[in-house]
């Protein structure tokens, strides 16, 4: 079996799930689960403690590890669990020394040390990971930046991954030139925080200046992505890279939260409903094509149904296509916790309605597809997603490809193209 890693919640944990594999193998720790958890939601908790009892039916003999950001926050709780042999901090996880002595003899026996977990806030660099690629080697996350400055007051986040902190940006050039010239056709960039990318490093470089460099100085790269940004930070270099690079993908998700100015105040956010509206209405202006998609919590304390009704109407002002929606959990220890809660059921319904709002937009974005010709990246066999992030189904390519095709059809949530072989890019 060697080391299997279970991966909950966002790109960056998906990206540092493969330095986990890769430290974890090379230490040589032998049979065992890993379990990356996410503490976003207390329903991302509970999914990771009943994979951890899962893993433990199904693998009686294999070590498990629990780390990640609800390990980070709750150590004990995990700690507390008769099927977890050791809890390691996110700083930990990444570290081969703390690998090397899970590997050690004394691992798992009585009296060893269960938890090592340091304090995150006194993390104040963050290594660039080199990770040879992901999906088949089709696309690999670059870790950039992590932890977060700001305290929304719904986020718990920040206890998790500390304080914000960059990569510099010629090591995120040559490890993005090592993954392009490995045969990895596409690199989407990650981070916590992202569009804070550089605040902490010499001269104050920006997210987009990094865009721009990695753009010019790795030309062997077919395509450079973007995770989630707050679009009330991107600068002036990220929109001219939107404007000019087709190296950059059409397709930004962004982190707004809710489609309404007193809660956006309550959630102690950085933008209002009208900046929003004005960002993704300037990017389209640059880049007639641009997709976008977006974070929304539903149910947020005090959150009455006509302040519901200006986050779903704000789903359609920004022409969103992509949601990803939670309906609010309130995480101990967080300003919103100790708000007039939202019931339960009424947070549920309307996460529901979000989603039916998003499938509507979804529908109909792959409904106007059709027709178009498209670079489509082919994840695993005939399978893959156009520049737009679009799920697509085009028998006969292979993984790894990038092939021009055209749109013929949708359904089910994806669409369906035929390669214009002549034309594979």
């Amino acid at each position: 079996m060697g080391v299997s890693v279970l991966t909950f919640g966002c790109r960056l944990n998906t990206a540092e799930s493969e330095v986990i594999r890769r430290e974890a193998e090379a230490a040589g720790i032998g049979e065992a689960i890993v379990v990356n958890t996410c503490a976003v939601t207390g329903e991302a908790v509970r999914q990771a403690r009943q994979a951890i009892r899962r893993a433990r039916r199904e693998n009686p003999g294999a070590r498990i590890v629990v780390t990640g950001c609800a390990a980070q926050i709750e150590p004990a709780t995990f700690a507390g669990m008769d099927e977890v042999d050791l809890v390691l901090g996110n700083a930990e996880k990444l570290s081969g020394a703390s690998w090397r002595k899970v590997a050690g003899p004394d691992f798992g026996l009585a009296g060893a040390e269960k938890v090592l977990v340091d304090d995150i806030m006194s993390v104040r660099e963050t290594a660039a990971h080199l990770i040879d690629g992901l999906d088949g080697r089709t696309r690999a996350f670059v870790q950039v930046q992590n932890g977060c400055d700001h305290r929304c007051t719904f986020c718990i986040i920040p206890f998790g991954r500390g304080p914000s902190r960059s990569v510099p940006m010629g090591a995120v050039v040559e490890e993005v030139r090592r993954i392009a010239l490995a045969g990895t056709a596409e690199v989407v960039l990650t981070g916590v925080d992202l569009t804070a990318y550089g605040s902490d490093l010499p001269g104050t470089p920006r997210l987009g200046d990094l865009v721009a460099r990695i753009l010019k100085l790795v030309p062997e790269l077919p395509r450079l992505r973007i995770s989630s940004i707050d679009s009330v930070e991107a600068d002036p270099a990220l929109l001219r890279a939107i404007a000019d690079e087709e190296r950059l993908m059409p397709h930004l998700h962004l982190s707004l939260q809710a489609g309404d100015d007193m809660i956006l105040k309550r959630m102690k956010r950085r933008h209002l409903t009208a900046d929003a509206v004005r960002f993704c209405e300037e990017a389209r202006r640059l880049r007639p094509d641009m997709v976008f998609g977006a974070d929304l919590i539903a149910g947020f304390p005090t959150e009455t149904e006509a302040m519901f009704a200006n986050t779903l109407a704000h789903v359609d002002d920004c022409g969103l296509t992509f949601l990803h929606v939670f309906p609010f959990s309130a995480r101990p220890g967080v300003p919103a916790a100790r708000m007039p809660q939202v019931p339960g059921d009424v947070a549920r319904e309307r996460a529901r309605l979000l989603r039916e709002r998003g499938a509507a937009r979804l529908a109909a974005h792959l409904a106007g597809e059709v027709g178009h010709r498209r670079q489509v990246l082919v994840e695993t066999d005939g399978v893959g997603r156009t520049e737009h992030f679009a799920p697509t189904l085009i028998p006969g390519g292979r993984a790894g490809e990038i092939l021009a095709a055209r749109i013929t059809g949708h359904g089910g949530g994806r669409l369906i193209a035929e390669a214009l072989l002549a034309e594979a890019a």
